[in-house]
């Protein structure tokens, strides 16, 4: 089970970075990403598909954008880590 979530924390970690590469460098298309991060192209495919079903992200001719939305989740994106670092917390501390 901790396996399972920590590949979930990696694909996570993935789709975050891929984010912060739109945010810092729209648009910008799948190839440029991958030579940036090191990751695949059908890795960052898939992140980009997350983020765009997520509406974060929108697709364009020159590559991808972010979208009214990203803002604030990325302002709010903090506060939901630290909610689930103090319900592991409490987790850990009922055992």
């Amino acid at each position: 089970m901790i396996d399972g979530v920590a590949e979930e924390v990696d694909m996570l970690d993935r789709h975050l970075e891929v984010l912060q590469m739109v945010v810092s460098n729209e648009p910008i298309g799948i190839v440029k990403m991958a030579n940036e991060s090191g990751y695949d192209h059908h890795e960052i495919r898939y992140s980009l598909r997350i983020l765009e079903e997520e509406n974060l992200i929108e697709p364009t001719q020159q590559g991808a954008i972010t979208t009214d939305e990203t803002e604030s989740f990325i302002e709010s994106f903090g506060g939901q880590i630290d909610d689930i670092r103090t319900r592991l917390t409490a987790m850990k501390s009922s055992e």
